[in-house]
């Protein structure tokens, strides 16, 4: 297959990327800099977003497109200009992605779509399938209905998969590494009430997920890209000290972190539990269904077979 991936150079991204070179496709990569990476004979960097870059005019015939592009949620405090740039991030790159798929010579099988459980809100007591339609009231909500309303525009195109990524764990980057930090210094416990769901997903298990979207003709509109068994805050710190053999005794009070990261400390103190009701039902298989496989293969570098 020709697949066309924005986003392509980041945590998932490079993740997918690899898999993908495995099974032998050819991909093109969107990226605001190319010169930053090497082509090889199976993956090509292109530039976009740039004034009058168009890389459709140098495209083959595209059999699937997958966006992944967006900026960090956490990398940085969230004052008004950090949160038009997680805002805009999302819907320019979705935007024009459709519009370079309007233009290419003929349209592409399938559209992946990255998004995100934060389109639920937040909740201690709730559970969340992908029949659950309201979205919820805060910041991060808002960006990912808004973010789905643009990629929606995509349907009359092609057939379209939305997957609303959880907490992707690898140590290749996202939030495990800084989770874990506290516990390599012996002073991990548990963060806020330790009462918030986390809702999380293998790296591996979410590429997985995406190479399933794409090559069954079925699979179309939301999927939740989380595990199916979600646990709480107090329980994934207690794994990691556990794996590690460190205590978790030490918990991190809810106002410090407001004092610390303002409004983005939702992102630690408040959460979700959501199920992948429509990934299983759809005959998706999870390599790391549990936490402790997951935090295993990962923290100690015990792979499944």
């Amino acid at each position: 297959m020709r697949i066309l991936i924005a986003g392509g150079t980041g945590f998932i991204g490079s993740q997918l990327t690899e898999k993908l070179v495995q099974e032998q496709h050819d991909l093109f990569v969107l990226t605001r800099n190319p010169e930053r990476n090497t082509n090889t004979k199976q993956v090509t960097y292109m530039e976009w977003l740039r004034k009058g870059t168009k890389p459709e005019k140098q495209l083959p015939s595209i059999d699937a497109v997958i966006n992944l592009a967006g900026e960090s949620l956490n990398s940085g405090r969230w004052n008004e200009k950090r949160k038009q740039a997680i805002m805009n991030s999302r819907i320019q790159s979705t935007r024009e992605l459709i519009r370079i798929i309007q233009n290419l010579p003929e349209p592409p099988g399938v559209l992946i779509q990255a998004s995100a459980i934060g389109y639920y809100g937040t909740s201690s007591d709730e559970t969340f399938t992908e029949n659950h339609a309201e979205s919820g009231n805060d910041f991060l909500a808002d960006v990912v209905t808004r973010w789905e309303e643009e990629a929606k525009k995509a349907d009359s195109l092609l057939r379209t998969v939305i997957i609303r990524f959880g907490v992707v764990l690898g140590n290749k980057g996202g939030a495990l590494p800084k989770m874990v930090l506290p516990y390599k210094w012996f002073i991990g416990g548990k963060v806020g009430t330790g009462r918030q769901w986390v809702s999380w997903i293998h790296v591996d298990d979410l590429v997985n997920l995406i190479d399933f979207s794409m090559k069954n003709s079925q699979v179309r509109g939301v999927l939740n890209g989380t595990a199916p068994s979600p646990v709480r805050n107090e329980e994934f710190g207690k794994t990691i000290g556990q794996l590690l053999h460190r205590p978790h005794w030490m918990p991190v009070p809810s106002f410090a972190l407001r004092v610390l990261f303002g409004e983005m400390s939702l992102l630690l103190l408040e959460g979700q539990k959501v199920l992948p009701e429509k990934a299983m039902d759809y005959g998706f298989s999870f390599t790391y269904p549990k936490l402790d496989q997951a935090l295993e293969s990962i923290l100690l570098n015990r792979k499944k077979n």
